[in-house]
């Protein structure tokens, strides 16, 4: 028996054939007592008599949580390590609930609003499962979400009408976010309305324009901004590839980390220290850690192999 609107939100969201489930058709919905659970102990600690350190707590003053918890979940899931995934999963989860629990400890909005506006907006951008809409591929998905997407800001931008501006194509693009990925939501935005080179030809063109004006430049301030430029041109390349631009730094970076970590059991093994070797002697070992991870294929037991 669905005893609330909570408990219908979280039918639906936590089961896309939801509604079916109400209805009485499909499986029955599985039970989510943990996750009540869960809410009600971090509302005791924010209570009136609960912990003193989680009653004054702000929006601001864990901000900071979110975005480590968030890093330490991608780190799980890069190493397919499952165990930590779900234990940093569930730190993320506490940063999701103690963030409602303060809104609605304010009068600002409670954990059920949150659920019930992720619902409705998964809901809403995925017409080919819950509409009329047809998608066979993950392009035309992605078409559809940003189609989906550009018609909320029309619809927000005519209830703001009557305001002093609205809120621009960008203004959703938090600046907090790495800079990779800020460029790539940028690059994404701009083209949904058009701005976009006619092939990729282009892209590549605006990459060797920005590297000759970097090369150009005079002042070491200059010089950081034209970096900058040949970075977001760069991002578009990615983007004409399907690539994601922050996920293939980050897998190069791993790789790096990798390799360096060969060269210096190498050097150990040998009874040396990495930074004492040549500049000559380094790139031996560089070379070596690049065959050894073509003949293994994977790095799986690297640490033993010294």
């Amino acid at each position: 028996m669905v005893k609330c609107s909570t408990d219908l939100i979280r039918l639906v969201f936590y089961n896309p054939r939801g509604f079916d489930s109400f209805c009485g058709k499909g499986a029955a919905m599985a039970n989510h007592a943990e996750f009540d659970a869960f809410v009600e102990t971090i509302a005791k600690l924010r209570a009136p008599d609960g912990c003193p350190w989680d009653r004054e707590q702000t929006h601001a003053s864990i901000a900071h949580n979110m975005i480590e918890e968030a890093y330490e979940a991608v780190d799980a899931i890069e190493a397919c390590d499952v165990a930590h995934l779900r234990e940093e999963l569930g730190d993320v989860l506490l940063q999701v609930v103690l963030q409602s629990q303060i809104a609605a400890d304010a009068g600002e909005f409670t954990i059920d609003d949150v659920c019930r506006d992720i619902n409705e907006k998964m809901v809403r951008r995925h017409p080919h499962i819950f509409g009329e809409v047809q998608a066979l591929t993950p392009e035309e998905v992605a078409g559809i979400w940003d189609a989906v997407k550009m018609r909320e800001r029309e619809a927000a931008m005519g209830e703001a009408a009557g305001a002093e501006k609205p809120d621009g194509l960008l203004d959703g693009v938090p600046t907090s976010f790495p800079a990779l990925m800020q460029a790539q939501k940028i690059s994404r935005k701009a083209v949904a309305v058009g701005f976009e080179w006619p092939d990729e030809a282009g892209v590549w063109a605006k990459v060797a324009e920005e590297i000759e004006e970097f090369k150009e430049a005079e002042t070491s301030e200059d010089r950081e901004l034209e970096f900058g430029d040949i970075l977001f041109a760069l991002v578009n390349v990615a983007r004409w590839n399907g690539i994601d631009a922050e996920n293939a730094l980050r897998a190069t970076c791993a790789k790096f980390r990798r390799r360096w970590s060969f060269m210096e059991g190498a050097a150990w093994a040998r009874g040396e220290r990495l930074e004492d070797l040549s500049t000559d002697e380094q790139e031996e070992l560089w070379q070596q850690a690049k065959a050894h991870e073509r003949g293994m294929g994977s790095w799986e037991g690297v640490e033993r192999a010294f």
